[in-house]
């Protein structure tokens, strides 16, 4: 498949996703009017996916699991795999969203609206999102999602950055800058298929 065509179906997950309930592959075969026969070969392309009993879509960095990182999008509640994907999915879904955090260091609740175009509220407005380097693995969540939280300051990170050489903190619309751009590569087809 092409570079495209991964981006048009995790894109499509996700715009079912944002509906609020499990996506059979059915679904998505109608969204990108294919076989359901053709689905399942497209769906081992994107790592990570969670799926419930029934075998339907539940996770794909937005999730209907609960996470830390809630997420709600058209009165709906979600969660989100990261902080990162709570900026990145407002701009795929050209939506906003009400995000709700702890602070990973101190369990503060962090609370802002992500709109597609940038942040309408965030408070504490000292808050950062802690980012690392990594190697590509299909394992995306584990990998990288698990250490990519929010935290109400620079400092409150302190001790993270200690233990995270590879690591760095972005002022909360810096990352968000980071996720529209990173938005627009998933849309395209490149890089992993969630962060």
């Amino acid at each position: 498949m092409n570079a495209s065509g991964n981006g048009a179906v995790f894109h499509a997950i996700l715009t079912l996703l944002s509906e609020g309930a499990p996506v059979p592959k059915a679904a998505i075969a109608r969204a990108l009017g294919r076989l359901e026969k053709d689905v399942a070969g497209l769906l081992a392309q994107i790592p990570s996916l969670e799926f419930d009993d029934a075998g339907d879509i539940v996770g794909a960095g937005l999730s209907l699991r609960p996470t830390a990182h809630s997420f709600e999008i058209g009165g709906k509640q979600l969660y989100t795999w990261c902080a990162l994907d709570t900026l990145i999915f407002p701009a795929m879904l050209g939506r906003t969203a009400r995000v709700t955090s702890p602070c990973a260091a101190t369990g503060a609740p962090v609370r802002l609206v992500v709109g597609p175009e940038g942040i309408d509220e965030l408070e504490p407005a000292s808050a950062v999102v802690s980012l690392h380097l990594f190697e590509w693995t299909r394992d995306v969540r584990n990998a990288f999602c698990r250490d990519v939280n929010f935290f109400v300051s620079e400092d409150s990170a302190a001790e993270w950055l200690q233990t995270h050489p590879d690591g760095w903190v972005l002022p909360v619309a810096q990352a968000h800058s980071l996720a529209r751009d990173l938005a627009s590569q998933l849309a395209n087809g490149v890089g992993p298929a969630c962060c």
